[in-house]
């Protein structure tokens, strides 16, 4: 049932993941292994197709698409799991950027782990992820960019937030971003992929709490 879920997700079925999924509830089998080993381990193979050039934006919104149609009614049956134990994070593309694909990819990934996604949507101000940080106590604050031209104003944004010293540590990704990047802006963290994101958010949340 897992590989059928998987296998949903690539070939973006979005109305047999529907009923792939009520059959494994049916079944009696975890919908958290179902979240994790079916439907965020098939989309982590669209990731790699992306990466290929096998797959383009449209397959990664359609795949989309059929992993949330699963995760709709698999989500349902983990949440009282997840009371009590879910981290918060700040998400949003910097201001002057106003792509989203990359950013939703890796609100998805957060959402489906468990965490709590605050959105902020994109050409977002620094002032907001401060706001929206202080409103929520929020663990992370992740800023995404996709162009070189926006990405520039991450250092900025960086030091702004830091000189809030907020109780939250900032991830910074996108096409332009790489890990030196990242630390050269002043970065607590770095992903270059959605489906890296969510554990280098657990690895800075275990961090920030131990400090």
């Amino acid at each position: 049932m897992l590989e059928k879920l998987k296998t949903a997700v690539i070939k973006a079925q979005e109305d047999e993941i529907k009923g792939f999924a009520r059959h494994f509830i049916e079944e009696g089998y975890d919908a958290l292994d179902g979240i994790v080993d079916g439907l965020e381990a098939g989309m982590e193979v669209v990731g790699d197709l992306y990466d290929r050039q096998e797959y383009f934006v449209p397959e990664l919104l359609i795949c989309a698409d059929a992993l949330y149609a699963g995760l709709d009614i698999l989500r349902p049956h983990v949440s009282k799991l997840e009371k009590g134990t879910k981290y918060q994070i700040v998400i949003g593309s910097i201001q002057g950027d106003v792509h989203d694909i990359g950013k939703n990819l890796v609100k998805m990934m957060f959402d489906v782990a468990g965490w709590k996604v605050n959105d902020l949507g994109v050409d977002v101000p620094v002032n907001k992820f401060i706001e929206e940080q202080q409103r929520t106590d929020s663990d992370i604050i992740a800023i995404s960019a996709m162009m070189t031209s926006t990405m520039m104003g991450m250092k900025k944004a960086v030091k702004m937030i830091k000189e809030k010293k907020l109780n939250a540590a900032i991830m910074l990704g996108g096409a332009p971003i790489t890990k030196d990047v990242a630390k050269l802006f002043g970065a607590d963290g770095y992903a270059d992929s959605a489906v890296k994101a969510v554990s280098e958010g657990t690895k800075l949340v275990s961090h920030l709490h131990a400090i």
